[in-house]
Protein backbone atom coordinates (compact mmCIF):
# COMPACT_ATOMS: atom_id res chain seq x y z
CA UNK A 1 0.00 0.00 0.00
CA UNK A 2 2.83 2.41 0.84
CA UNK A 3 4.42 1.62 -2.50
CA UNK A 4 1.17 2.40 -4.31
CA UNK A 5 0.71 5.66 -2.41
CA UNK A 6 4.28 6.68 -3.23
CA UNK A 7 3.78 5.90 -6.93
CA UNK A 8 0.50 7.85 -6.97
CA UNK A 9 2.16 10.90 -5.41
CA UNK A 10 5.02 10.81 -7.90
CA UNK A 11 2.49 10.52 -10.73
CA UNK A 12 0.45 13.48 -9.46
CA UNK A 13 3.57 15.62 -9.07
CA UNK A 14 4.81 14.69 -12.56
CA UNK A 15 1.47 15.48 -14.21
CA UNK A 16 1.19 18.86 -12.51
CA UNK A 17 4.74 19.80 -13.46
CA UNK A 18 3.85 19.05 -17.08
CA UNK A 19 0.61 21.05 -16.81
CA UNK A 20 2.50 23.94 -15.19
CA UNK A 21 4.98 24.01 -18.07
CA UNK A 22 2.38 23.89 -20.81
CA UNK A 23 -0.32 26.06 -19.21
CA UNK A 24 1.75 28.55 -17.20
CA UNK A 25 5.43 28.74 -18.11
CA UNK A 26 4.97 28.46 -21.88
CA UNK A 27 2.01 30.84 -22.07
CA UNK A 28 3.03 33.68 -19.78
CA UNK A 29 5.95 36.08 -19.73
CA UNK A 30 7.97 36.30 -16.50
CA UNK A 31 6.31 38.44 -13.88
CA UNK A 32 3.72 38.53 -11.14
CA UNK A 33 1.03 36.87 -13.26
CA UNK A 34 3.16 33.80 -13.87
CA UNK A 35 3.98 33.51 -10.18
CA UNK A 36 0.31 33.67 -9.20
CA UNK A 37 -0.62 31.05 -11.78
CA UNK A 38 2.22 28.80 -10.60
CA UNK A 39 1.04 29.09 -7.02
CA UNK A 40 -2.51 28.20 -8.11
CA UNK A 41 -1.17 25.10 -9.87
CA UNK A 42 0.59 24.08 -6.65
CA UNK A 43 -2.66 24.43 -4.69
CA UNK A 44 -4.69 22.25 -7.05
CA UNK A 45 -1.89 19.69 -7.04
CA UNK A 46 -2.16 19.49 -3.24
CA UNK A 47 -5.96 19.30 -3.52
CA UNK A 48 -5.86 15.79 -5.00
CA UNK A 49 -4.01 13.95 -2.20
CA UNK A 50 -5.96 15.99 0.37
CA UNK A 51 -9.23 14.84 -1.19
CA UNK A 52 -8.22 11.19 -1.42
CA UNK A 53 -7.05 11.15 2.20
CA UNK A 54 -9.59 13.29 4.04
CA UNK A 55 -12.78 12.55 2.09
CA UNK A 56 -12.15 8.83 2.12
CA UNK A 57 -11.71 8.90 5.87
CA UNK A 58 -14.85 10.99 6.34
CA UNK A 59 -13.12 14.08 7.73
CA UNK A 60 -13.66 16.92 5.25
CA UNK A 61 -16.57 15.96 3.01
CA UNK A 62 -16.84 19.36 1.30
CA UNK A 63 -13.51 18.66 -0.44
CA UNK A 64 -15.17 15.96 -2.53
CA UNK A 65 -16.65 18.19 -5.23
CA UNK A 66 -13.66 20.48 -5.98
CA UNK A 67 -11.12 17.71 -5.44
CA UNK A 68 -12.74 15.08 -7.63
CA UNK A 69 -13.74 17.56 -10.34
CA UNK A 70 -10.16 18.79 -10.58
CA UNK A 71 -9.01 15.16 -10.81
CA UNK A 72 -11.20 14.74 -13.90
CA UNK A 73 -10.13 18.08 -15.41
CA UNK A 74 -6.48 17.24 -14.77
CA UNK A 75 -6.90 13.92 -16.57
CA UNK A 76 -8.51 15.44 -19.66
CA UNK A 77 -6.08 18.38 -19.74
CA UNK A 78 -3.27 15.85 -19.75
CA UNK A 79 -4.87 13.83 -22.55
CA UNK A 80 -5.57 16.92 -24.69
CA UNK A 81 -2.10 18.42 -24.24
CA UNK A 82 -0.32 15.14 -24.95
CA UNK A 83 -2.33 14.69 -28.16
CA UNK A 84 -1.33 18.23 -29.19
CA UNK A 85 2.39 17.53 -28.82
CA UNK A 86 2.81 16.14 -32.36
CA UNK A 87 1.04 18.96 -34.25
CA UNK A 88 2.82 21.41 -31.97
CA UNK A 89 6.19 19.91 -32.96
CA UNK A 90 5.30 20.01 -36.67
CA UNK A 91 4.34 23.70 -36.52
CA UNK A 92 7.56 24.55 -34.68
CA UNK A 93 9.67 22.74 -37.28
CA UNK A 94 7.91 24.55 -40.13
CA UNK A 95 8.43 27.93 -38.46
CA UNK A 96 12.13 27.21 -37.91
CA UNK A 97 12.58 26.22 -41.55
CA UNK A 98 10.87 29.41 -42.72
CA UNK A 99 12.96 31.47 -40.30
CA UNK A 100 16.24 29.96 -41.57
CA UNK A 101 15.28 30.71 -45.17
CA UNK A 102 14.36 34.30 -44.31
CA UNK A 103 17.76 34.83 -42.62
CA UNK A 104 19.78 33.78 -45.71
CA UNK A 105 22.12 36.56 -47.07
CA UNK A 106 20.60 38.90 -49.62
CA UNK A 107 23.42 38.03 -52.05
CA UNK A 108 22.31 34.40 -52.05
CA UNK A 109 18.74 35.44 -52.85
CA UNK A 110 20.08 37.67 -55.65
CA UNK A 111 22.20 34.85 -57.00
CA UNK A 112 19.20 32.56 -57.06
CA UNK A 113 17.07 35.16 -58.85
CA UNK A 114 19.72 36.02 -61.53
CA UNK A 115 21.05 32.53 -61.99
CA UNK A 116 24.61 33.21 -60.72
CA UNK A 117 24.26 30.35 -58.30
CA UNK A 118 24.22 27.83 -61.13
CA UNK A 119 21.19 28.74 -63.23
CA UNK A 120 20.70 31.04 -66.25
CA UNK A 121 23.82 32.42 -67.97
CA UNK A 122 24.60 36.15 -67.98
CA UNK A 123 24.17 37.71 -71.41
CA UNK A 124 27.11 39.99 -70.78
CA UNK A 125 29.51 37.05 -70.44
CA UNK A 126 27.90 34.74 -72.93
CA UNK A 127 30.10 33.00 -75.47
CA UNK A 128 28.07 34.66 -78.24
CA UNK A 129 28.63 38.20 -76.93
CA UNK A 130 30.50 40.76 -79.09
CA UNK A 131 34.11 41.26 -77.80
CA UNK A 132 34.05 44.92 -78.78
CA UNK A 133 30.89 45.45 -76.83
CA UNK A 134 32.51 43.76 -73.83
CA UNK A 135 35.53 46.11 -74.00
CA UNK A 136 33.27 49.11 -74.29
CA UNK A 137 31.18 48.03 -71.31
CA UNK A 138 34.32 47.42 -69.26
CA UNK A 139 35.60 50.87 -70.00
CA UNK A 140 32.33 52.46 -69.00
CA UNK A 141 32.32 50.52 -65.74
CA UNK A 142 35.85 51.70 -64.95
CA UNK A 143 34.86 55.33 -65.48
CA UNK A 144 31.78 54.89 -63.30
CA UNK A 145 33.86 53.30 -60.57
CA UNK A 146 36.39 56.16 -60.61
CA UNK A 147 33.60 58.73 -60.45
CA UNK A 148 31.91 56.87 -57.62
CA UNK A 149 35.08 56.67 -55.58
CA UNK A 150 35.74 60.33 -56.08
CA UNK A 151 32.26 61.28 -55.00
CA UNK A 152 32.50 59.01 -52.03
CA UNK A 153 35.76 60.56 -50.93
CA UNK A 154 34.25 64.01 -51.21
CA UNK A 155 31.24 63.08 -49.12
CA UNK A 156 33.42 61.42 -46.51
CA UNK A 157 35.59 64.49 -46.26
CA UNK A 158 32.55 66.66 -45.81
CA UNK A 159 31.14 64.37 -43.10
CA UNK A 160 34.44 63.85 -41.29
CA UNK A 161 34.70 60.17 -42.09
CA UNK A 162 37.00 58.05 -44.18
CA UNK A 163 35.59 56.70 -47.39
CA UNK A 164 35.72 53.02 -48.22
CA UNK A 165 36.06 51.62 -51.73
CA UNK A 166 32.47 50.46 -51.66
CA UNK A 167 31.23 53.94 -50.90
CA UNK A 168 30.41 53.35 -47.21
CA UNK A 169 31.86 55.52 -44.50
CA UNK A 170 34.21 53.56 -42.25
CA UNK A 171 32.90 55.50 -39.28
CA UNK A 172 29.56 53.68 -39.52
CA UNK A 173 28.79 50.21 -38.06
CA UNK A 174 28.66 47.70 -40.93
CA UNK A 175 27.24 44.94 -38.69
CA UNK A 176 24.45 47.04 -37.22
CA UNK A 177 21.78 45.99 -39.67
CA UNK A 178 22.52 42.27 -39.18
CA UNK A 179 22.29 42.59 -35.39
CA UNK A 180 18.99 44.45 -35.66
CA UNK A 181 17.64 41.79 -38.00
CA UNK A 182 18.68 39.01 -35.62
CA UNK A 183 17.02 40.77 -32.66
CA UNK A 184 13.86 41.23 -34.73
CA UNK A 185 13.92 37.53 -35.71
CA UNK A 186 14.34 36.48 -32.07
CA UNK A 187 11.45 38.69 -31.01
CA UNK A 188 9.25 37.29 -33.78
CA UNK A 189 10.21 33.74 -32.74
CA UNK A 190 9.21 34.41 -29.14
CA UNK A 191 5.92 35.87 -30.31
CA UNK A 192 5.19 32.82 -32.46
CA UNK A 193 5.99 30.43 -29.62
CA UNK A 194 3.71 32.35 -27.26
CA UNK A 195 0.93 32.32 -29.83
CA UNK A 196 1.28 28.55 -30.33
CA UNK A 197 1.47 27.82 -26.59
CA UNK A 198 -1.54 29.99 -25.77
CA UNK A 199 -3.57 28.51 -28.61
CA UNK A 200 -2.79 24.97 -27.45
CA UNK A 201 -3.61 25.86 -23.83
CA UNK A 202 -6.95 27.43 -24.77
CA UNK A 203 -7.89 24.46 -26.95
CA UNK A 204 -6.91 21.95 -24.24
CA UNK A 205 -8.76 23.91 -21.56
CA UNK A 206 -11.98 24.17 -23.57
CA UNK A 207 -11.79 20.50 -24.55
CA UNK A 208 -11.17 19.31 -20.99
CA UNK A 209 -13.96 21.48 -19.58
CA UNK A 210 -16.44 20.33 -22.23
CA UNK A 211 -15.66 16.64 -21.83
CA UNK A 212 -15.77 16.88 -18.04
CA UNK A 213 -19.09 18.73 -18.13
CA UNK A 214 -20.56 16.06 -20.41
CA UNK A 215 -19.20 13.37 -18.09
CA UNK A 216 -20.77 14.98 -15.01
CA UNK A 217 -24.15 15.13 -16.73
CA UNK A 218 -23.87 11.45 -17.73
CA UNK A 219 -22.74 10.24 -14.30
CA UNK A 220 -25.43 12.11 -12.38
CA UNK A 221 -28.20 11.46 -14.88
CA UNK A 222 -29.14 8.01 -13.63
CA UNK A 223 -28.37 4.56 -15.06
CA UNK A 224 -29.65 3.17 -18.31
CA UNK A 225 -31.14 -0.31 -18.70
CA UNK A 226 -29.27 -2.65 -21.05
CA UNK A 227 -30.86 -5.95 -22.08
CA UNK A 228 -28.68 -8.83 -23.26
CA UNK A 229 -29.34 -12.46 -24.12
CA UNK A 230 -26.73 -15.05 -23.18
CA UNK A 231 -26.98 -18.70 -24.25
CA UNK A 232 -26.34 -21.35 -21.59
CA UNK A 233 -25.73 -24.88 -22.83
CA UNK A 234 -26.94 -26.65 -19.67
CA UNK A 235 -30.05 -24.53 -19.16
CA UNK A 236 -33.25 -26.66 -19.29
CA UNK A 237 -35.71 -25.58 -21.97
CA UNK A 238 -38.30 -24.91 -19.30
CA UNK A 239 -35.98 -22.19 -17.91
CA UNK A 240 -35.47 -20.42 -21.23
CA UNK A 241 -35.86 -16.70 -20.66
CA UNK A 242 -34.80 -16.71 -17.00
CA UNK A 243 -33.91 -13.11 -16.14
CA UNK A 244 -31.10 -11.83 -13.95
CA UNK A 245 -30.98 -8.14 -13.01
CA UNK A 246 -27.29 -7.37 -12.51
CA UNK A 247 -25.99 -4.20 -10.89
CA UNK A 248 -22.62 -3.29 -9.43
CA UNK A 249 -20.51 -0.38 -8.26
CA UNK A 250 -23.32 1.75 -6.90
CA UNK A 251 -20.73 3.51 -4.71
CA UNK A 252 -22.95 5.26 -2.21
CA UNK A 253 -20.78 8.06 -0.89
CA UNK A 254 -20.38 11.79 -0.24
CA UNK A 255 -21.48 12.78 -3.76
CA UNK A 256 -24.57 10.55 -3.87
CA UNK A 257 -27.60 10.03 -1.69
CA UNK A 258 -30.82 8.15 -1.14
CA UNK A 259 -32.17 9.42 -4.48
CA UNK A 260 -29.29 7.70 -6.27
CA UNK A 261 -30.14 4.38 -4.65
CA UNK A 262 -33.86 4.96 -5.17
CA UNK A 263 -33.50 5.41 -8.96
CA UNK A 264 -31.55 2.17 -9.22
CA UNK A 265 -34.12 0.23 -7.20
CA UNK A 266 -36.95 1.61 -9.35
CA UNK A 267 -35.19 0.46 -12.50
CA UNK A 268 -34.55 -3.02 -11.09
CA UNK A 269 -38.17 -3.36 -10.01
CA UNK A 270 -39.39 -2.30 -13.46
CA UNK A 271 -37.98 -5.43 -15.14
CA UNK A 272 -39.60 -7.99 -12.78
CA UNK A 273 -36.46 -10.15 -12.71
CA UNK A 274 -36.26 -13.71 -11.42
CA UNK A 275 -33.06 -12.93 -9.49
CA UNK A 276 -31.27 -9.69 -8.56
CA UNK A 277 -27.47 -9.87 -8.42
CA UNK A 278 -25.60 -7.01 -6.66
CA UNK A 279 -21.96 -7.73 -7.42
CA UNK A 280 -20.01 -5.52 -5.04
CA UNK A 281 -18.84 -1.97 -4.34
CA UNK A 282 -22.16 -0.90 -2.91
CA UNK A 283 -20.64 1.78 -0.65
CA UNK A 284 -17.77 4.18 -0.01
CA UNK A 285 -18.17 4.82 3.69
CA UNK A 286 -19.36 3.35 6.96
CA UNK A 287 -22.86 2.26 7.88
CA UNK A 288 -23.03 5.17 10.32
CA UNK A 289 -22.34 7.63 7.48
CA UNK A 290 -24.26 6.04 4.64
CA UNK A 291 -26.78 3.64 6.13
CA UNK A 292 -29.68 6.00 5.38
CA UNK A 293 -28.65 6.18 1.71
CA UNK A 294 -28.83 2.39 1.40
CA UNK A 295 -32.35 2.20 2.88
CA UNK A 296 -34.15 1.96 -0.52
CA UNK A 297 -32.57 -1.49 -0.96
CA UNK A 298 -35.34 -2.81 1.28
CA UNK A 299 -37.77 -2.14 -1.58
CA UNK A 300 -36.04 -4.32 -4.19
CA UNK A 301 -38.43 -6.85 -5.73
CA UNK A 302 -37.71 -10.08 -7.61
CA UNK A 303 -39.27 -13.52 -7.95
CA UNK A 304 -36.46 -15.48 -6.32
CA UNK A 305 -34.73 -12.86 -4.18
CA UNK A 306 -31.82 -10.41 -4.27
CA UNK A 307 -28.22 -11.41 -3.52
CA UNK A 308 -25.01 -9.58 -2.75
CA UNK A 309 -21.26 -10.24 -2.84
CA UNK A 310 -18.55 -7.96 -1.50
CA UNK A 311 -16.38 -5.73 -3.64
CA UNK A 312 -13.01 -4.27 -2.77
CA UNK A 313 -14.58 -1.02 -1.48
CA UNK A 314 -16.56 -2.85 1.18
CA UNK A 315 -13.23 -3.72 2.77
CA UNK A 316 -12.40 0.00 3.03
CA UNK A 317 -15.77 0.75 4.61
CA UNK A 318 -16.31 -1.77 7.43
CA UNK A 319 -17.38 -4.86 5.48
CA UNK A 320 -18.71 -6.79 8.48
CA UNK A 321 -21.18 -4.05 9.40
CA UNK A 322 -22.26 -3.70 5.78
CA UNK A 323 -22.87 -7.44 5.41
CA UNK A 324 -25.16 -7.25 8.43
CA UNK A 325 -26.87 -4.11 7.12
CA UNK A 326 -27.49 -5.54 3.65
CA UNK A 327 -28.92 -8.69 5.19
CA UNK A 328 -31.16 -6.58 7.41
CA UNK A 329 -32.50 -4.81 4.32
CA UNK A 330 -33.56 -8.14 2.82
CA UNK A 331 -30.67 -8.72 0.39
CA UNK A 332 -28.90 -12.00 1.09
CA UNK A 333 -25.08 -11.93 1.13
CA UNK A 334 -23.39 -14.91 -0.56
CA UNK A 335 -20.18 -15.50 1.36
CA UNK A 336 -18.17 -18.09 -0.58
CA UNK A 337 -21.30 -20.17 -0.88
CA UNK A 338 -23.98 -21.26 -3.30
CA UNK A 339 -27.65 -22.06 -3.23
CA UNK A 340 -30.16 -23.59 -5.58
CA UNK A 341 -32.56 -21.30 -7.42
CA UNK A 342 -35.77 -23.04 -8.46
CA UNK A 343 -37.69 -21.10 -11.07
CA UNK A 344 -39.72 -21.59 -14.24
CA UNK A 345 -39.93 -25.33 -13.77
CA UNK A 346 -36.20 -25.90 -13.38
CA UNK A 347 -33.22 -25.07 -11.20
CA UNK A 348 -29.72 -23.64 -11.37
CA UNK A 349 -27.02 -22.95 -8.82
CA UNK A 350 -26.25 -19.37 -7.82
CA UNK A 351 -22.81 -19.02 -6.22
CA UNK A 352 -20.98 -16.03 -4.79
CA UNK A 353 -17.38 -15.44 -3.74
CA UNK A 354 -15.86 -12.70 -1.61
CA UNK A 355 -13.73 -10.13 -3.39
CA UNK A 356 -9.99 -10.46 -3.80
CA UNK A 357 -9.61 -7.34 -1.66
CA UNK A 358 -10.78 -9.33 1.37
CA UNK A 359 -7.68 -11.54 1.30
CA UNK A 360 -5.73 -8.90 3.22
CA UNK A 361 -8.12 -9.27 6.19
CA UNK A 362 -8.66 -13.03 5.93
CA UNK A 363 -11.93 -12.72 4.01
CA UNK A 364 -10.87 -13.49 0.46
CA UNK A 365 -12.53 -15.75 -2.12
CA UNK A 366 -12.86 -19.50 -1.53
CA UNK A 367 -13.78 -21.21 -4.80
CA UNK A 368 -13.79 -24.70 -3.33
CA UNK A 369 -16.39 -23.68 -0.75
CA UNK A 370 -18.55 -21.89 -3.32
CA UNK A 371 -18.23 -24.27 -6.28
CA UNK A 372 -16.81 -27.56 -5.08
CA UNK A 373 -18.76 -30.86 -4.81
CA UNK A 374 -21.66 -29.69 -6.94
CA UNK A 375 -23.76 -31.45 -9.57
CA UNK A 376 -21.96 -30.71 -12.84
CA UNK A 377 -25.11 -31.35 -14.87
CA UNK A 378 -26.81 -28.35 -13.30
CA UNK A 379 -25.92 -24.88 -14.66
CA UNK A 380 -24.22 -22.49 -12.28
CA UNK A 381 -24.04 -18.69 -12.28
CA UNK A 382 -21.18 -17.18 -10.28
CA UNK A 383 -21.36 -13.72 -8.73
CA UNK A 384 -17.85 -12.27 -8.37
CA UNK A 385 -16.92 -8.61 -8.19
CA UNK A 386 -13.79 -8.73 -10.38
CA UNK A 387 -13.81 -10.30 -13.86
CA UNK A 388 -10.26 -11.60 -13.42
CA UNK A 389 -11.33 -14.27 -10.89
CA UNK A 390 -12.85 -16.23 -13.79
CA UNK A 391 -9.36 -17.68 -14.23
CA UNK A 392 -9.70 -19.33 -10.81
CA UNK A 393 -13.31 -20.33 -11.42
CA UNK A 394 -12.62 -21.98 -14.77
CA UNK A 395 -11.69 -25.38 -13.30
CA UNK A 396 -15.15 -25.65 -11.70
CA UNK A 397 -17.04 -25.49 -14.99
CA UNK A 398 -18.81 -22.18 -14.37
CA UNK A 399 -21.50 -21.55 -16.99
CA UNK A 400 -21.69 -17.77 -16.47
CA UNK A 401 -19.91 -15.24 -14.27
CA UNK A 402 -21.44 -11.82 -13.63
CA UNK A 403 -19.07 -9.08 -12.48
CA UNK A 404 -18.46 -5.34 -12.20
CA UNK A 405 -15.47 -3.48 -10.76
CA UNK A 406 -14.21 -1.94 -14.02
CA UNK A 407 -16.91 0.77 -14.39
CA UNK A 408 -16.46 0.13 -18.11
CA UNK A 409 -13.38 2.33 -17.79
CA UNK A 410 -15.55 5.20 -16.42
CA UNK A 411 -13.53 7.91 -18.17
CA UNK A 412 -12.33 7.07 -21.67
CA UNK A 413 -9.52 6.54 -22.64
CA UNK A 414 -8.82 5.16 -19.14
CA UNK A 415 -10.53 1.93 -20.26
CA UNK A 416 -7.31 0.99 -22.11
CA UNK A 417 -5.43 1.00 -18.81
CA UNK A 418 -8.15 -1.07 -17.11
CA UNK A 419 -7.68 -3.67 -19.84
CA UNK A 420 -4.15 -4.25 -18.54
CA UNK A 421 -5.58 -5.58 -15.25
CA UNK A 422 -8.97 -7.05 -16.15
CA UNK A 423 -9.59 -9.45 -19.06
CA UNK A 424 -13.06 -8.00 -19.77
CA UNK A 425 -13.76 -4.29 -19.29
CA UNK A 426 -17.39 -4.05 -20.35
CA UNK A 427 -20.03 -6.37 -21.76
CA UNK A 428 -19.65 -10.01 -22.72
CA UNK A 429 -16.38 -11.93 -23.03
CA UNK A 430 -14.78 -15.28 -22.30
CA UNK A 431 -11.95 -15.89 -19.83
CA UNK A 432 -10.30 -19.31 -19.95
CA UNK A 433 -13.51 -20.75 -21.36
CA UNK A 434 -15.78 -19.07 -18.78
CA UNK A 435 -18.48 -16.77 -20.22
CA UNK A 436 -18.20 -13.47 -18.32
CA UNK A 437 -20.56 -10.51 -18.40
CA UNK A 438 -19.26 -7.25 -16.92
CA UNK A 439 -21.72 -4.47 -16.19
CA UNK A 440 -20.51 -0.84 -16.21
CA UNK A 441 -21.84 -0.16 -12.74
CA UNK A 442 -24.62 2.18 -11.72
CA UNK A 443 -22.51 4.76 -9.89
CA UNK A 444 -19.03 6.23 -10.04
CA UNK A 445 -15.90 6.30 -7.98
CA UNK A 446 -13.94 9.49 -7.37
CA UNK A 447 -14.87 12.07 -10.01
CA UNK A 448 -18.63 12.27 -10.67
CA UNK A 449 -17.75 11.84 -14.33
CA UNK A 450 -18.49 9.12 -16.89
CA UNK A 451 -17.26 9.36 -20.47
CA UNK A 452 -17.77 6.48 -22.89
CA UNK A 453 -19.17 4.22 -20.15
CA UNK A 454 -22.64 5.35 -19.04
CA UNK A 455 -24.02 4.06 -15.71
CA UNK A 456 -25.86 0.84 -16.21
CA UNK A 457 -28.25 -1.75 -14.85
CA UNK A 458 -28.19 -4.93 -16.94
CA UNK A 459 -31.00 -7.40 -17.52
CA UNK A 460 -29.54 -10.75 -18.63
CA UNK A 461 -31.93 -13.17 -20.26
CA UNK A 462 -30.63 -16.74 -20.21
CA UNK A 463 -31.35 -18.71 -23.35
CA UNK A 464 -31.61 -22.50 -23.53
CA UNK A 465 -29.99 -24.30 -26.51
Amino acid sequence: MLGFIGFALVLVVGIHLYLWKRLVRDTMRPGAGRKVAGFAMLLVALLIPATLIFVRNGYVQWLAWPGYLWLALMFYLLVALVLLEIPRLVVNLVWRAVGRRDREPASLHAARSTGLGGGTSNPATSDNADPLAEDDATAKNDVATDNGEGASRSKAAAGGGTASPAGTAKGSAPGGNAADEKAADDKAGIGRRLLLARGAAIFAGLTAASVTGYGVKTALGGPRLDRVQIPMAKLPRAMDGTRLAVVSDIHLGPLTGARHMGRIVEMINSVDADVVCIVGDLVDGSVAELGRFAAPLADVRSKQGAYFVTGNHEYYSGFEQWIDEVDRLGVRPLRNERLEIVTRGGAFDLAGVNDLGGAAVGDGPNFDAALGNRDGAKPVVLMAHQPVVARDAARFGVDLQVSGHTHGGQMAPFNYLVKLQQPVVSGYGEVDGVPVYVTNGAGFWGPPVRVGAPPQVTLIELKAP
